[in-house]
């Protein structure tokens, strides 16, 4: 079993900054891949970025140049510094991690989800 906590969601002006961390605890041997998702209301979750062990970064289009992922493999945490916000960045964000235990069982684990809201 593995558990992903979120934090640091919350309201925000546009062109302010949030910074959300998501640490990772349980049965984990090694973490693969992690990354954060989005889902605004009447949408389908989508892609935000994601970092590999060796971190190798992945960007939607429309956070780029705006938004950063990064890792800390030691605390088994994942972040993501979001810049210059504006109001489509509106959503709950996920926390996502590609996970394998001691016993070499893999999990696709996710967080509860965190409120991040750019209004003025």
């Amino acid at each position: 079993q593995v558990q992903l906590v979120e934090s640091g969601g919350g309201l925000v002006q546009p062109g302010g900054s949030l910074r959300l961390s998501c640490v990772a605890s349980g049965s984990i041997f090694r973490i693969n891949v992690m990354g954060w998702y989005r889902q605004a209301p009447g949408k389908e979750r989508e892609l935000v970025a994601t970092i590999t062990s060796r971190m190798i970064t992945n960007y939607a289009d429309s956070v780029k140049g705006r938004f950063t992922i990064s890792r800390d493999n030691a605390k088994s945490t994942v972040y993501l510094q979001m810049n210059s916000l504006k109001p489509e960045d509106t959503a709950v964000y996920y926390c996502n991690a590609d996970t394998v235990s001691y016993d070499s069982s893999w999990y696709d684990s996710w967080g509860q989800g965190t409120q991040v809201t750019v209004s003025s």
